[in-house]
């Protein structure tokens, strides 16, 4: 099937006289006639249900169509974005080990590696997207466990070279790790230039309507743990909380790394979505490909509107010919990149506070990438924690104002926008 109908059919293929949606089973238990079959489960001996906490049937079938999307071999969901790129890291690192990350991500995932895991005894080296392969060679470690990168990096709107980046992280025998959210699947595809797994917080454009929050896992199945078994024992030796399961051995390449986070981390952590929010998260996903076509065309015209304007100190989006990141998202992402215009208004932070109160279309919100067109001042709330010089390592100046373009019509979105810019 083309991607437009995996939008749709992916995931879930209704029998006769079943229902045509993917049905809600919102239940947190399963019966079973014996307790050796129950044991089969929890031995991972047999496929089935048994606790909501680890898997339901409504949520494998969303995560399934999202796999379909990506291209990969397994899939997970999980209660959010910030869940899922914890898990995606914690699978295969703990206390003592070391990733790399570019410095230009979502402002609470800084934090999640920054503060939060480092207190875990992970330790973090942020370098750079931009930065030389030489510079990249030379943050490795002997304990680097992955390479965490955003494919268009929010609010930065920075797009990550892959092909550097994985090469990097092929050559130390570790696995590229990406957070595809902002282009979605629809406009590119990670595991087709070297990323190994695949993460988004589909509370965005995947559900698109800011009905539920959520994540997701997905693993193309590609990269080879059983060449580094030192380096990923959890992976490639006995897990005796699950009666010695070796989880290459039982599940191969393609569902190791899927079922450990499932028989581990979701056993032990439960940041499960409940089965009502993968419901909602299905209907959006049916029109993924019709929404991120009007997102990238809005914003575009949005973007070479702010462009020309003479209150408007500088405007970035990947689609703008003269953007630095242009060719990069030609090559990765020919179809378009995201809905998403980053700019600064004259006058530093007061003039983007003036120019979003004056907005009426637009709202003021924590949130972005959804069917309706919402603002962010992020310096002063998704990134408040960090320092002046953090924000400008991360691409984030005082005066950016992230503009998150939904499906109205563009000439409505570009009257507010001239609206809000003459009260500046």
């Amino acid at each position: 099937m083309k991607l437009d109908t995996k939008c749709v059919h992916a995931g879930y293929t209704p029998g006769n006289g079943e229902p045509r949606n993917i049905p809600i089973v919102q239940s947190t238990t399963f019966r079973y006639e014996s307790g050796e079959a129950m044991g089969a489960l929890f031995d991972l001996e047999a496929e089935g249900y048994f606790y909501t906490r680890l898997q339901n049937p409504t949520n494998d079938r969303v995560a399934a169509k999202i796999c379909a999307l990506e291209g990969g071999t397994a899939a997970m969901l999980t209660s959010s974005g910030q869940a899922a790129n914890f898990y995606a890291i914690f699978n295969i690192a703990s206390c003592g080990d070391h990733v790399i990350a570019s410095f230009d991500i979502y402002g609470g995932t800084f934090n999640l590696f920054a503060v939060t895991m480092k207190r875990m005894g992970i330790d973090f080296t942020f370098v750079d997207p931009d930065c030389s392969a030489q510079e990249l060679e030379a943050a490795f470690r002997p304990n680097t466990k992955a390479v965490f990168g955003e494919s268009i990096a929010n609010p930065a709107l920075t797009v990550l070279d892959f092909e550097k980046f994985a090469a990097a992280a092929h050559g130390h025998g570790v696995p590229l790790i990406v957070d595809n959210t902002f282009p979605t699947p629809v406009n590119c595809r990670p595991f087709e230039h070297g990323a190994d797994i695949v993460t988004h917080s589909t509370t965005k454009y995947m559900d698109g309507h800011a009905n539920a929050v959520g994540g997701a896992i997905v693993d193309s199945g590609k990269f080879d743990w059983t060449k580094y078994p030192d380096k990923f024992p959890g992976l490639c030796t006995p897990d005796e909380s699950y009666h010695g399961v070796t989880y290459t051995q039982r599940f191969g390449l393609g569902g190791a790394y899927i079922t450990k986070a499932t028989a581990q981390l979701m056993r032990d952590l439960g940041s499960i979505p409940s089965p009502q929010n993968a419901y909602y998260l299905n209907i959006g996903l049916e029109t993924l490909s019709l929404r991120m076509a009007r997102h990238c065309a809005n914003a575009l015209a949005v973007a070479r509107y702010l462009k020309g304007h003479p209150k408007v100190a500088w405007v970035r989006h990947p689609g703008l010919e003269e953007d630095p990141y242009h060719a990069l998202a030609e090559k990765y992402m020919p179809s378009g990149t995201c809905g998403v215009v980053s700019f600064g208004v004259k006058g530093g932070r007061a003039a983007a506070q003036t120019f979003m109160a004056g907005l009426e279309l637009a709202s003021i919100a924590t949130h972005v990438a959804d069917a309706k067109t919402c603002v962010l001042h992020p310096a002063s709330t998704t990134h408040r924690q960090m320092s002046d010089a953090q924000l400008e390592a991360a691409g984030v100046k005082p005066d950016l104002i992230r503009l998150s373009v939904g499906i109205e019509d563009p000439e409505d979105l570009i009257a507010d926008v001239e609206r809000a810019l003459g009260k500046v």
